[in-house]
């Protein structure tokens, strides 16, 4: 009997399916509407480029983003392997596969991991003008994965890099007990797969209604009034 393909997600695309299943299917799904990209979103695709050709291969930081040089030196010099832009997959079963492994379930990038025996620092490069808002949520499942794909490192120091702001937000995960950790990602997802098998998009009010949603004929969003 052939197996059923699992629901796959990102943090990304689960955190749009939970602002509103509606954008997420017409966006995702349908794709009937293709959403420009924003102006911010570039700018963070290329200072995210820039670290990791300096951290990996020394490439020069150009003088545009020089605010980043002194954080980038910093993590290129610690001790332990350095891992950039590294893409890892879970099965459902919480098994690490490839990142298109036919049977992934999570596929995720940690922008760096640098590894040292039995800990790591796992280090996610923001843009953002604040830190006042920091979602680490991103920074748990980036850790949790890296365990499953890491088996020997058992503490896990993790960290949102504001190069803008000049900030950085820490959390600190250990590999014992993750299986509660992992519990309200499973809830979470399991709502997504709910949509996908009963093929219910319901649309749902949100800060974006208000000017940033591209899904103009939705009846909530108020740009096109």
């Amino acid at each position: 009997m052939e197996s059923v393909k699992p629901v796959s997600w990102s943090y990304s695309s689960l955190s749009l399916f939970q602002q509103c299943p509606h954008k997420y299917y017409r966006l995702r799904i349908a794709k009937d509407i293709v959403e420009p990209p924003a102006e911010h979103l570039l700018y963070g695709s290329e200072a995210h480029r820039i670290a990791e050709e300096f951290v990996r291969d020394n490439t020069p930081v150009p003088e545009r983003f020089a605010f980043m040089r002194g954080a980038l030196e910093k993590l290129k010099d610690m001790e332990g392997i350095h891992l950039c832009e590294y893409k890892m997959g879970l099965t459902k079963g919480l098994e690490p596969c490839d990142f298109l492994d036919a049977n992934v379930w999570w596929r995720g990038i940690a922008d760096l991991i640098i590894i040292t025996g039995d800990k790591a620092y796992v280090v996610d490069y923001k843009t953002g003008k604040s830190s006042k808002y920091a979602d680490t949520k991103q920074l748990e499942i980036l850790s949790l994965a890296t365990f499953k794909h890491f088996p020997e490192i058992k503490k896990i120091k993790a960290a949102l890099l504001f190069v803008v702001a000049n900030d950085l937000i820490k959390e600190e995960y250990v590999s014992v007990g993750q299986g509660a950790n992992w519990l309200k990602w499973i809830e979470e997802t399991s709502k997504l797969e709910s949509a996908f098998k009963n093929q219910v998009w319901n649309p749902k009010p949100n800060f974006t209604c208000r000017a940033h949603c591209p899904v103009i004929d939705c009846t909530h969003n108020q740009k096109k009034h």
